[in-house]
């Protein structure tokens, strides 16, 4: 047993989700998967959402074998391309009658400089605009299956980073490292500023932090970045410990009165002051619905 998890509070639940419609991005892997495999034994459809329809194939039927569930289906989202999250909204909101919850669940880390479909910076792109986006295009479903949650997953590195209004496609000079920071930091903006925007709507948004989590967004770190990781995996977790917060968010029933925190190990957490400013947060939203091309109040 990893040292770790020694010091970790332990959290389970056997609350079901029988007649939910439960949507994550990001779900053929890591802890996008084991919230799927999860969710899915507590009785939610559930709809994976995933860019690699390959990998995707070899997900659902580890879901579907791991849970004896059948009501879990796979769709094409590619969260670099803003076509691709209107084409794949549109489809959810003509075939589904309802969406409980969504987890916008999948990202990218510090990879190496790249650029959407869009031109964005890939880091900010995909983990905020594309989530963004998403949630806007489907946000009127969402309040038609009241109650309903909308859950973000950050990271504790959002503590590291800062929203660069000027510059947050970082064109003036790019850190892999900051840029995944600043997006982590968004994620948790967002749903402040998601949370206050839906008050009294019956929907309420989370975001959280995994923990260390062992998990295919690594394969971008350099030699000596893998080689600490090494070091530190004992008190890193497994990806079933690491959805534990997220499937936390999805269930507890005690968060359906609770709107806009951030979680760590099943439980409130800090998040850092920059994460707590609601001013920066407005000029995000604001930035965010600029560069999309949309007005969403």
């Amino acid at each position: 047993m990893p040292f770790g998890n020694l010091f970790r509070r332990t959290w389970s639940s056997t609350d079901r989700l029988d007649g939910k419609t439960v949507l994550i991005t990001g779900a053929n892997t890591g802890i996008g998967k084991e919230t799927a495999l999860d969710l899915a034994k507590r009785g939610a459809r559930i709809i994976m959402a995933c860019r690699d329809m390959e990998k995707a194939e070899g997900a659902l039927k580890e879901v579907i074998e791991g849970s004896g569930s059948q009501n879990v289906v796979i769709k094409k989202l590619d969260l670099s391309d803003t076509k691709s999250i209107r084409e794949f909204a549109e489809t959810i909101n003509k075939e589904e009658t309802q969406l409980h919850i969504l987890i916008n669940n999948a990202g990218v880390m510090v990879c190496p400089h790249g650029k959407t479909a869009d031109g964005f910076e890939m880091q900010i792109g995909v983990n905020h605009m594309g989530h963004f986006l998403l949630t806007h295009l489907l946000v009127d479903l969402i309040k038609r299956s009241t109650p309903a949650r909308i859950i973000n997953v950050s990271s504790m590195a959002h503590s590291w980073g800062t929203i660069n209004l000027d510059d947050i496609n970082s064109e003036k000079g790019y850190d892999k490292k900051k840029a995944y920071s600043q997006s982590k930091l968004a994620n948790i903006l967002f749903t402040r500023s998601l949370a206050k925007k839906l008050q009294g709507t019956g929907v309420t948004a989370y975001s959280l932090h995994p923990g260390m989590v062992q998990t295919d967004l690594w394969r971008h770190l350099s030699t000596p970045q893998a080689a600490i990781m090494k070091m530190i995996s004992p008190f890193t977790k497994t990806s079933v410990q690491g959805a534990q917060t997220t499937i936390y968010c999805a269930v507890a029933p005690e968060l359906e009165t609770e709107s806009g925190g951030y979680y760590s190990d099943c439980a409130p957490a800090n998040c850092s002051s920059s994460a707590s400013d609601d001013d920066t947060a407005q000029k995000l939203w604001e930035l965010s619905c600029r560069m999309l091309s949309l007005s969403w109040d």
